[in-house]
């Protein structure tokens, strides 16, 4: 008996190889795009946890007899004597202002009581200690809160955690669908060629070959279908890089050249996937088929 060639390398014209290869092709796209993304919210939230980590923020509440200027002041003068401490900065109000100023609007800066604060910036070695810093402040007699950071780094964790539990789950979604997508189109198109399965196997045909011929051809579908997926992926990714700039998407989700190495297994997932829904789906139909005659 011959052996089976998968056929050309596009699909037929036929409808159902069209329609199929245009939904796996659709899916294959967002699930490399997603895993896309999920790497790219994975680089921002390192990104922005390190810079977080890298500094600490005091808000300095001065004592009656002195300025707020001046206890700010104080308090950078003892923080930089911190071992662990590379600087330490007073905030002055302009610059509290220009950070609002986005947010609260230009009118009711100017009366608005703001707090006074000093930056710290750490040793990114051997960073100084939230503790070490409120016993040096307490020890020079300042009235001052630490914030080390340390609830805006688990919440950007977080984020980062559901970006990826969401890119996973939408490749997974994705899977899903197109192996029901092919497990359609394997009974659909095992219904449309009854009678040649019928010859096949009056021929001495085993249901093993038979459902090597479905799982030839709609494993190499799926793989070209996957490759236009995972192309068009990456032509969005070019877009976005190219096309971000500072105030596009890039500063959110700092998509990478290195993020297309997400789309180089696609091709071989969809295809794996779409051979074993078909092989399954044809083995099964055809032994359901063989019971109903021999009872018959």
């Amino acid at each position: 008996m011959r052996s089976y060639r998968p056929g050309p390398l596009l699909p037929t014209r036929e409808g159902r190889d069209v329609a199929l290869f245009a939904v796996v092709a659709i899916l294959c796209f967002l699930a490399t795009f997603g895993a896309m993304a999920a790497a790219a919210a994975q680089r921002a939230a390192d990104g922005w946890s390190r810079a977080m980590a890298a500094e600490a923020t005091v808000q300095v509440n001065p004592r009656p007899d002195e300025s707020g200027d001046q206890a700010a002041a104080r308090a950078a003068e003892t923080l930089a004597a911190v071992p662990g401490v590379i600087e330490a900065e007073a905030l002055e109000r302009a610059e509290a202002e220009r950070l609002l100023r986005p947010w609260l609007g230009e009118a009711i800066l100017p009366d608005l009581p703001l707090p006074h604060l000093v930056v710290v910036r750490l040793d990114p070695d051997q960073p100084a200690q939230a503790a070490a810093l409120s016993r040096a402040l307490a020890e020079a007699g300042l009235d001052a809160r630490v914030d080390d950071h340390s609830v805006w780094r688990s919440d950007v964790g977080h984020a980062a955690q559901t970006a990826t539990f969401a890119a996973i789950g939408l490749a997974g979604l994705a899977a899903l669908a197109a192996g029901c997508a092919v497990i359609f189109a394997c009974g659909a198109a095992l219904q449309a060629r009854h009678e040649m399965v019928q010859v096949l196997s009056l021929t001495g045909a085993t249901h093993a070959y038979i459902a090597n011929l479905f799982q030839a051809r709609f494993a190499w579908l799926a793989a070209v279908a996957g490759a236009a997926g995972a192309l068009g992926a990456i032509g969005l990714l070019a877009a976005v890089i190219l096309g971000g700039g500072d105030q596009g998407l890039t500063p959110a989700l700092p998509f990478d050249w290195s993020d297309i190495v997400m789309a180089a297994p696609t091709p071989v997932l969809a295809a794996g996937l779409a051979a074993l829904a078909a092989r399954l789906t044809v083995r099964r139909l055809l032994h359901v088929a063989y019971r109903t005659e021999t009872r018959g």
